[in-house]
């Protein structure tokens, strides 16, 4: 399905994904920009170009998607398949633009990984096959509960995750028969904007209507403010940090929110270390630790810590001395609030890579480690803080009974993601039942719970305030029941 975690794109390869980019989306009606990030890399889109799906204000995108909705709502179950084909055909054909474009534009992560990101959504985000209807029939007839949809979807939409957000929401909001107009992350806009232009073309390719997918060329606070109100949008879907969370829970409009997290890892006396450290640092490393579900802090017992640190540092990892964490914290936070609190961090340096963050510390290192990780005590700043970085915090507990304990309380009671290494079923099982996130790994890397080297769909909106966990197409679709009464009972 996609590439192995662990492989890079060669510099070839990076350049020609560039040209592709520019000669493919030179063609179209979208003009070029002068930016910071694209002054030295292929051209990008602008957002100030209208057409394709995009629209200069939220209302004419919402009208735009209405419409379109209707001109959906009257094709039949096979034109929606036929549509759903062709955006995962397209989607997997641009999936390394995209995520070049992405990088480019964002200087989040690595390409390599978000290429994995696109493939993995275009592959394995649930479509229509997911919505099977329900029959009860008894002595007073017949009872048929279907799958419907919402209508317009206002969508909001991060830039840590912005080309693998879109591809997985469109897919499953369409699936489920509705239009949707995003509101994206205004970092993110340029590759936004290029995605769905080629979503729009992808659709019309597929038997769609124009339109399906909308946006607003200029995306800001105000627009999302006014698509969060809009009377002509049913539903609201929002990947972000706590506040536009907020805000969506309380636009009396129906939300479906995506919120921040601070994933644990606990591993006990039992777990294979080897393993356990090799998937660590597979998994905190993965686009330098943007992503929600990556593995945030490790909580190891006490008899076990000094091995995994080892096995960690044999397997790539650069292991932080004392001197070296004090020069870290000072380079990655702005502010400090004390023991067991969430520390400021140091925007500019979300999702760098490792060396990068080294080397603002005034630390010379010679390679490209994938992570930094570093002991500390259980009441460092960096348990507590959700710093989406390379720089991996870890800490031990006496026994795995304390070890869950705190990974409850680093994890903030966000709901989101959790993990355990250990051959102790007891423990495992205990952990999950515990600590109850939307996504809870045994054994393996945190993206494996998406569905990336581990089975099942995938969903980059994981709905975690509002309980839906990884959302699909059902969760973006409401219930409806017709009732024949007293006919077609035939038994």
């Amino acid at each position: 399905m996609s590439a192995p975690v662990g492989s890079a794109l060669s510099d070839q390869q990076v350049d020609i994904i560039a040209r592709r980019l520019a000669e493919r989306l030179s063609g179209s009606t979208v003009a070029k920009a002068e930016t910071p990030a694209s002054r030295s890399g292929p051209a990008v889109v602008t957002g100030g170009v209208l057409g394709e799906g995009v629209f200069a204000t939220v209302d004419d995108a919402v009208k735009a998607a209405a419409t379109a909705y209707r001109e959906l709502d009257g094709m039949s179950l096979e034109g929606r398949q036929k549509i759903i084909a062709s955006i995962r055909e397209s989607m997997l054909e641009h999936a390394g633009e995209l995520a070049h474009h992405a990088h480019l534009e964002t200087g989040l992560g690595r390409v390599e990984h978000k290429v994995i990101k696109n493939r993995l959504v275009a592959s394995k985000t649930s479509g229509t096959e997911v919505l099977t209807p329900q029959a009860v029939t008894g002595d007073n007839g017949l009872t048929l509960t279907e799958y419907a949809p919402y209508g317009v979807i206002g969508a909001i939409t991060p830039t840590t995750n912005p080309t693998s957000t879109i591809i997985c929401n469109t897919i499953a909001m369409l699936s489920a028969g509705n239009s949707i107009v995003f509101n994206v992350h205004p970092n993110a806009r340029e590759c936004s904007m290029a995605n769905v232009r080629l979503l729009h073309r992808a659709i019309i390719r597929g038997g769609g209507p124009s339109n399906l997918v909308t946006t607003v060329a200029e995306p800001t606070i105000e627009s999302a403010q006014a698509l969060m109100t809009h009377q002509g949008v049913r539903l609201l879907a929002v990947t972000g940090g706590s506040g536009v969370v907020r805000q969506a829970m309380t636009s009396g409009k129906r939300a479906i929110c995506a919120g921040p997290g601070n994933p644990p890892v606990v591993v006990d006396a039992t777990a294979d270390l080897e393993h356990a450290a090799r998937n660590i640092i597979a998994g905190a490393s993965f686009d330098n630790n943007i992503v929600c579900v990556d593995e945030k802090e490790v909580i190891a017992v006490d008899s076990i810590v000094d091995k995994l640190l080892q096995q960690m540092k044999q397997q790539g990892a650069y292991l932080l001395n004392e001197g070296e964490l004090h020069r870290i914290e000072q380079a990655i936070f702005s502010e400090q609030r004390g023991p067991r609190q969430r520390a400021v961090v140091e925007k500019d340096l979300i999702g760098k890579n490792a060396k990068e963050i080294l080397s603002r510390a005034g630390i010379s290192c010679a390679g490209d480690p994938p992570l930094l990780v570093a002991r500390v005590p259980n009441d460092h700043p960096l348990i507590w803080t959700e710093q989406m970085m390379p720089v991996l915090p870890v800490t031990s507990v006496p026994d795995v009974d304390r070890g869950i304990e705190l990974a409850m309380e680093a994890e903030h009671g966000f709901g989101h993601s959790a993990g355990m290494y250990s051959r102790d079923i007891d423990a495992l099982s205990r952990m999950a039942r515990t600590i109850n996130t939307s996504i809870f790994t045994k054994n393996g890397p945190f993206f494996a719970g998406l569905g990336e080297g581990g089975e099942g769909h995938t969903s980059f909106t994981i709905a975690s305030p509002t309980g839906e966990g990884l959302t699909g197409p059902v969760a973006f679709s409401r219930l409806r029941r017709c009732v024949l009464v007293d006919h077609f009972r035939i038994v």
